[in-house]
């Protein structure tokens, strides 16, 4: 006769409706198949009424001439080109915009909100009345705003406002500068500006470990920077130093040649930028204001300066704390870019909407901007993720 162990409970059986393990996977069974049901009957739905209508549908469409001008690019494109391309290009305008966006508002937000505690009155409260005013105000009145600004303050091209002995050139139809003419060089200089980056990173972390062992500095900044422009500058040295420019000219009613940078882009940017930086500022100063006070104390103790103490102690400590609510702003601007449509910018969702005018085809390219921003977003949050866990406290 088996004898029970000193103190265990006999497992008594129960029926499987009332084993809460069964009815969670049952439940989870059911509701897996009511959705699957639900997403089937409107798949099948819409293809029928579709059909019923004449309405083409799939994505075939994609490989046709698009028809269309598309006034910014970043990448060569033409009316002969394919809606995949139009669909593109819109792809890269909205990524331009929202990493121009995510580094220039959260340099000017840090900025604001290191300003907010300072103990310079009138400083914190300009940054205080800043703050307030960006916030409380819809982005998109901003975005109106600063395009009614850059393109009612401005003459037009033949009034343009010349400067560096007429080579640069400001008017309502933005900014034309000059550029270098394109080069085969320029691609591996490309490629020394990434090697130099990584190199720079390498020597901060170089810099970091021989302080820590050594405790002498190494102005690990400036010499990261000589690397990331020495790198690019060497190669261009090496082929020559070409120097053949392009340069903008009035021609007709508008100029040519040169680069641009237009107005419907710039007000997008600096309404995002400035928007933003707000809400940033607000998250920058309450991760500083969640540090207890004795670590500016002990900053000031060891003989830091206030800055040197900002720099050195308290931000480091407080990106902990400001990392997860600066990801949610990261996702805003990309999605607050798609308000580029209301001022001209021919971002994604101004590709998409004329491409769904011409073919007729929304669900698709409804679709299709729904992917774009979904793996945009889930993209930016993988990384703010991995960046949050790497530098988050280990406890032993």
């Amino acid at each position: 006769m088996a004898v029970e162990a000193l103190g265990s409970t006999p497992r008594v059986r129960v029926a499987p409706w009332n084993d809460p393990v069964v009815r969670g996977w049952v439940f989870q069974i059911v509701v897996v198949g009511l959705v699957g049901a639900l997403a089937w009957y409107l798949v099948s739905n819409t293809m029928e009424n579709l059909a019923r209508q004449k309405i083409a549908s799939g994505f075939d469409y994609l490989g046709r001439e698009a028809g269309f001008e598309i006034g910014d690019t970043m990448i060569e494109y033409s009316p002969a080109s394919t809606y995949a391309r139009a669909i593109w290009v819109g792809i890269l305008n909205t990524l331009r915009v929202a990493v121009l966006g995510i580094i220039l508002s959260t340099i000017l937000g840090t900025l604001l909100g290191v300003g907010r505690l300072s103990p310079n009155w009138l400083l914190a409260k300009i940054c205080e009345w800043y703050v307030e005013a960006f916030r409380n105000v819809p982005l998109l009145l901003w975005l109106f705003l600063f395009y009614k600004l850059i393109s009612e303050a401005f003459p037009g091209p033949r009034q343009a406002i010349s400067a560096l002995w007429s080579s640069v050139f400001l008017s309502n139809r933005g900014l034309y500068f000059p550029v270098p003419m394109a080069d085969p060089i320029h691609k591996w200089m490309a490629v020394a500006l990434l090697v130099g980056i990584l190199g720079a990173i390498l020597l901060h972390r170089w810099a970091k470990k021989r302080q820590e062992v050594t405790g002498q500095p190494f102005p690990s900044i400036s010499a990261g920077i000589g690397v990331v422009l020495g790198l690019p500058i060497l190669v261009w040295l090496a082929a020559g130093a070409p120097s053949s420019m392009s340069w903008p000219a009035l021609t007709g009613f508008n100029f040519e040649g040169g680069m641009v940078i237009q107005p419907e882009f710039t007000a997008l940017l600096v309404g995002l930028v400035l928007y933003t930086s707000a809400f940033v500022a607000e998250i920058v100063r309450s991760g500083i204001l969640a540090l207890h006070k004795g670590q500016s104390e002990a900053a000031m103790a060891l003989g830091l300066s206030r800055g040197q103490a900002m720099r050195l102690v308290l931000l480091p400590q407080a990106l902990r704390v400001i990392v997860p609510p600066m990801t949610s702003q990261f996702l805003n601007i990309t999605k607050n870019s798609s308000l580029a449509i209301a001022i001209g910018y021919p971002d994604l969702v101004a590709s998409i909407n004329v491409t769904i005018n011409q073919t007729g085809q929304a669900i698709e390219n409804v679709l299709l901007i729904m992917a774009a921003y979904l793996t945009v977003s889930l993209s930016i949050s993988a990384f703010m993720n991995w960046y949050n866990k790497r530098i988050s406290l280990r406890e032993r």
